[in-house]
């Protein structure tokens, strides 16, 4: 039997597939099958192109939505392009080519990449962010938020990027810098829209707890929404007739608060300057701390800084003492009200403070640790006068209550800022009039299309290049008829990226954004994967629009993902991430065509858990080659015609036990994103068939159902070649028959560092290697070794695995 010619069978049942049309997605309304949605976070195309990290999602999907069809589903699986944006433009700057034409050459070049790994998407439902008959209901959208007031114009002070020349919402920073180029970004006041994604702040968070996510991302989204129940409470200034409201979650330590704090953003101090004696002093300070971040700000062990406010006091309204007023950037303008009350006998920050500026501190909750300088817990009341002896608990309402102060809610989630001072985006479709004021583009309008330019490089003068163009600027007031100008920012990238599921359902819908009938049958996507980076700007986005669209009656399910796998990065051989800057990018395209793509999707689905970030090893793929060229030699034992014509009708009763054990656990294991056990199973049972003399043509094609959807190529080949007309892809998933399960498993102990972690009932003498994949894929043992480095591992045959770790 010549040997396996990778080449040649991957190119032939690419073609053969493309033009079947094999995996074209039933419509809606012709099926009568359940469906199945599987979904991608679509990439944005950059010009590098894809490494061997970027398909580790795709194959995932690719191989859930091929054996969800071959078990009945009709399957949507599609791909698109999240094109617009800063990364799209920076590209295009920097190689001097303009967007439209960046975008489209990137493009071309990732299709090219991901049609020689053979995945199973359906093209003709491909959307790209920037088509305008896309971006025509993006900008529907946004015109409908904008009517029921949920975008609104704001000029306050913003995350401004000096590099990037544009404003950032706080999701689009990491540690105080841009996400795209680190720089480290400025507050600065710029027009710009923004929607109240806060309106949908408690929703978010209650509705999260019933989603089959990953805890860590539900985490994620709480922790950035930010939830506090607290009480505002008002200081009365001595000076002027005016108040500081504070926000705080301690009201039961009122009456030990002995200075209040302001945030330099806050408005008292532009107000009162006639009232503060050292305004210049107040003045240098506010320029001073401008630069600096809000990580900086916080962070624990940096040394406070502040100046008080001379000539302004209030009072505490709990015992009526006159108190100091300061300002200190350790307060943000983004927490409660942008002022607080300081306790500095329980709280650190305000202790740290106190301790270096000399003031009062004055303890008010009784703490057994006479050493304690800074008592942060609960307990009995102490010099709070009528409320003294009360739990702290009790003391919250009736303190809040004596002092007349109100019981609410706080949100951490900011309203985002939706404008971007860029090019390369979704017009935003509103219209300036000197009469009307802001007025809607007419949705007989949309969309408004983004103009062709030359120059489309940021100005860094807080408005668009859009600005320039006079005459796509200027227009009519659809209301008054008189003159007007055009919106001049952009929407940002996450924009598109917000409904893009929605549109694949329907995408040649020229009327609505989606059918109602199709909305009802395919929403919500059934399995979402894609990068845990997204767990608090894309998903917590693409949640809010669909809140709205819910909402005003566009679709019909109140959360878009339904499940979500989070994807582990591959990263270099060095351990350190793939990048063209440190020069340890491996190219997919070399090791398709080295390997085959067969050997390429299950080395990265073998390489450990789905959702662990490992180390890529070309080393090691040759494991997986190795085992691909074993299938092929299996079929000449399996009589098939394409060797030695003649078949047999052979009992495999000795197969029959590992076979249906092998079905129930890839099954099993393809349901629940344990790709890894699955292969390995997979690997057992074809080193059964190697030790069995003869086996029947049936098991063997069982066999060939179950490696299709990780090796879709080889599959189909010998598939065909036993004699079937239509494809693999298309038949019967097999089901296994408990009674043909035989007991030969034993339980095997995992331990980590001795410690007992889990049990596990697997085959008698099952190699180390394939014992290995499977206690690790199990999340009982993987919550102890994520991050931790493995020094040793121990390994007992049929009795247990210790892994010894640093």
């Amino acid at each position: 039997m010549k040997a396996y010619d990778h080449k040649k069978i991957e190119r032939k049942w690419q073609k053969d597939w493309e033009k079947s049309g094999v995996y074209k997605t039933k419509d809606s309304s012709s099926s009568d099958q359940p469906k199945s949605y599987v979904l991608d976070m679509f990439p944005y195309p950059s010009g590098e192109g894809l490494h061997v990290g970027h398909p580790k999602g795709y194959i995932a999907t690719d191989i859930y939505s091929r054996f969800k069809r071959m078990n009945g589903f009709n399957v949507l699986h599609p791909m698109g392009w999240d094109a617009f944006g800063l990364p799209a433009e920076n590209f295009a700057i920097k190689t001097k080519t303009h967007p439209s034409k960046a975008v489209e050459k990137n493009i071309k070049r990732y299709k090219e990449q991901l049609s020689i790994i053979g995945f199973d998407y359906d093209w003709e439902r491909e959307i790209n962010t920037t088509d305008p008959k896309y971006y025509h209901w993006t900008q529907w959208i946004f015109l409908q938020m904008y009517k029921k007031d949920l975008a609104y114009q704001s000029s306050e002070p913003i995350n401004w990027c000096p590099s990037c020349q544009t404003g950032l919402a706080n999701e689009d920073l990491e540690d105080g810098k841009c996400e795209r180029c680190g720089s480290v970004v400025e507050k600065r006041p710029i027009r710009q829209w923004v929607l109240k994604i806060t309106d949908y702040a408690e929703r978010l968070l209650v509705d999260v707890d019933g989603l089959d996510w990953p805890e860590s991302i539900k985490e994620s989204q709480r922790n950035w929404i930010g939830k506090s129940e607290g009480a505002e409470v008002d200081f009365v200034i001595t000076e002027v007739s005016e108040k500081i409201t504070i926000f705080t979650t301690r009201p039961d330590t009122l009456f030990g608060v002995t200075y209040l704090v302001l945030s330099p953003e806050h408005d008292f101090i532009k107000k009162n300057v006639s009232v503060i004696t050292n305004i210049q002093q107040v003045k240098d300070y506010v320029r001073e701390t401008s630069g600096r971040n809000e990580i900086d700000r916080t962070s624990e062990g940096r040394e406070k800084t502040g100046v008080i406010l001379n000539g302004v006091t209030v009072i505490n309204p709990a015992n009526n003492e006159k108190i100091p007023v300061w300002v200190a950037d350790y307060v943000l303008p983004t927490y409660g009200t942008g002022a607080v009350m300081a306790v500095p006998a329980h709280d650190v920050r305000d202790f740290a403070f106190a301790k270096k500026f000399g003031l009062k501190s004055k303890q008010v909750i009784f703490s057994s640790d006479a050493d304690a300088s800074v008592f942060t817990g609960n307990g009995k009341l102490i010099n709070s006068e009528k409320f003294s002896g009360i739990s702290c608990e009790d003391a919250k309402k009736s303190i809040t209550e004596h002092v007349g102060g109100r019981f609410v809610t706080k949100y951490k989630l900011r309203d985002w800022v939706f404008s971007r001072q860029r090019y390369w985006g979704e017009p935003i479709p509103l219209i300036h009039c000197e009469k009307c004021g802001v007025v809607s583009v007419p949705e007989k309008d949309l969309p408004v299309m983004l103009p062709k330019v030359k120059k489309y490089a940021p100005t860094g003068t807080g408005e668009s290049p859009l600005a320039a163009i006079e005459k796509w600027v200027q227009v009519s007031c659809p209301q008054c008829d008189g003159k007007a100008r055009r919106e001049t920012n952009t929407m940002p990238q996450w924009a598109g990226s917000c409904w893009y599921y929605l549109r694949y359902m329907d995408i040649k819908n020229s009327h609505e954004l989606v059918g109602k009938d199709k909305e009802k049958y395919w929403d919500p996507v059934d399995v979402y994967v894609g990068g845990a980076e997204h767990a608090t700007r894309h998903l917590i986005y693409a949640r809010f629009w669909h809140k709205f669209l819910y909402d005003i009656g566009v679709v019909s399910v109140p959360e878009p993902f339904r499940r979500l796998h989070s994807v582990g990065l591959i990263l270099a051989e060095d351990g350190k991430k793939m990048s063209k800057r440190y020069g340890n990018v491996v190219n997919p395209d070399d090791v398709v065509k080295t390997y085959g793509a067969d050997a390429f999707r299950i080395y990265e689905m073998f390489m450990g858990p789905f959702s662990q970030s490992t180390s890529w090893d070309t080393k090691s793929i040759m494991g997986s080659r190795r085992f691909v060229d074993r299938v092929w030699r299996l079929a000449e034992k399996a009589m098939i015609p394409v060797s030695s014509g003649g078949e047999k009708d052979i009992q495999d009763t000795a197969l029959d036990s590992v076979l249906h054990s092998t079905i129930q656990k890839v099954t099993r294991d393809i349901e629940t994103f344990s790709f890894n056990t699955a292969i390995s199973s997979l690997m057992i049972l074809s080193r059964k068939f190697e030790e069995t003399e003869e086996f029947s043509k049936n098991n063997f094609l069982t066999f060939l159902k179950l490696l299709s959807p990780f090796a879709p190529h080889i599959s189909e080949e010998l598939w065909r070649a036993m004699g079937n007309k239509d494809s693999i892809h298309l038949s019967t998933w097999p089901v296994f028959n408990p009674t043909k399960i035989k007991a030969d498993l034993v339980t095997i102990v995992a331990q980590v560092n001795s410690k007992v972690r889990a049990e596990f009932e697997i085959p008698v003498d099952l190699p180390e290697t394939e014992v290995r994949n499977i206690v690790m894929g199990n999340e009982k043992v993987q919550k102890w070794l994520i991050g931790a480095e493995i020094k040793k591992i121990i390994f007992v045959k049929n009795k247990l695995i210790n892994f010894v770790i640093g």
